[in-house]
């Protein structure tokens, strides 16, 4: 195959991703998560080990939706499900879970926001990011790095367990 095929075919492929994700229904998570058998109780119906079991189930049937959770060791169980539970799982979002290729990333510091972005540089950025913060808001004061309160991050389901072959 010429490589003029292979960059139309490569177009062709990339195209055809963008319409299938417009023409996608937006959907709450929580809808999504409901209709697949998950129930997502209010979090102060759930004692401490009911919600860890909870929090856990949530985060696999998210993760196999092609959903996942980023940046979330500074909360605690309790505050990430609440957090999940009275917002992000309401908000619209687009799943291709028939495409394992695609992957919606819900980063729990990625708002953009002074708070988010002061836990971001506290809790996550290394010292690359950092200086590099620095040196494009030099007025900002950073935080001093801490390590994260909790260690959930590196247990979190990641886009790449599901492969690149779309499921049929």
């Amino acid at each position: 195959m010429a490589a003029d095929d292979e960059e139309k075919d490569l177009k062709e492929l990339f195209h055809d991703y963008i319409d299938a994700y417009e023409s996608a229904e937006e959907r709450p998570l929580s809808d999504v998560l409901r209709e697949s058998g998950i129930a997502l109780p209010p979090p102060e119906e759930l004692d401490d080990s009911q919600l860890g079991e909870k929090l856990w189930e949530v985060i696999h049937g998210l993760s196999l939706l092609g959903a996942f959770l980023e940046n979330t060791d500074h909360l605690s169980d309790r505050e990430l499900y609440t957090e999940l539970w009275g917002d992000i799982l309401l908000e619209p979002t687009v799943l291709m879970p028939e495409d394992p290729a695609f992957a919606q990333h819900i980063d729990m510091v990625g708002s953009g926001s002074e708070e988010h972005t002061h836990l971001y540089m506290k809790y996550y950025a290394d010292e690359r990011m950092r200086r590099s913060w620095l040196k494009d808001y030099p007025e900002d004061q950073l935080p001093d790095p801490e390590k994260p309160p909790h260690d959930r991050d590196r247990l979190l389901p990641r886009r790449e367990f599901r492969g690149e072959e779309p499921v049929m």
